[in-house]
């Protein structure tokens, strides 16, 4: 079995840390989690990792999040992986800091990144985990708190998140999507 896993976010050092890649954070913890590193391939950074008789193949998009989905498409295909087996992890303002919702498919929820997949690869039948970022910002400033690095205080309630995110992929490929949710999404 194999399973494509994408951590969302934007590259460059202006980009590090921020509430927007969280997606990488996650993907980077499941990486360091599994003993192997990330390399340089085709539209994204990627590692494989396996467990159980599991494959996992992870990429972290470098086409920027408004065009993950050439990404998505890209290695889905060349690893001849299906929708079912595929897991996004994004961020979502809706959430409170820390939230974590698996869904196993679903709207884009206005999210740029999840729009691009949509288009690319024709379908919102796909699971992704959202990661709740907060919304605390005054009105007309989204872009500008989602593009900026979390403080002190978030970034204690996010870490033992990030731990949980790395079960809930493990999970996602050695259980099943629906056990998953149950487990995790109470």
């Amino acid at each position: 079995m194999k399973y494509l896993i994408i951590g969302l976010g934007n590259i460059g050092d202006e980009y590090t840390n921020t509430r927007h890649n969280i997606g990488f954070v996650v993907a980077d913890a499941f990486i360091f989690d599994r003993k192997v590193e990330f390399a340089t391939g085709r539209y994204a950074s990627v590692a494989r990792a396996s467990l159980k008789g599991r494959t996992f193949v992870v990429i972290k998009p470098t086409t920027y999040m408004n065009l993950s989905g050439k990404a998505v498409r890209y290695w889905m295909t060349k690893e001849d992986i299906l929708p079912e087996n595929i897991l996004v992890i994004i961020d979502d303002l809706a959430l409170p800091l820390g939230s974590l919702r698996l869904r196993k498919k679903g709207s884009d929820g206005g999210h740029n990144g999840l729009i691009s997949i949509n288009e690319e690869i024709g379908t919102t039948g796909y699971a992704r985990l959202r990661i709740g970022i907060g919304d605390n910002f005054a009105k007309g400033h989204q872009v500008d708190y989602v593009l900026s690095r979390w403080t002190k205080e978030e970034e204690t309630i996010l870490l033992p998140q990030i731990a949980i995110a790395v079960d809930i992929i493990k999970n996602f490929a050695l259980v099943g999507i629906d056990r998953t949710m149950n487990e995790f999404n109470s």
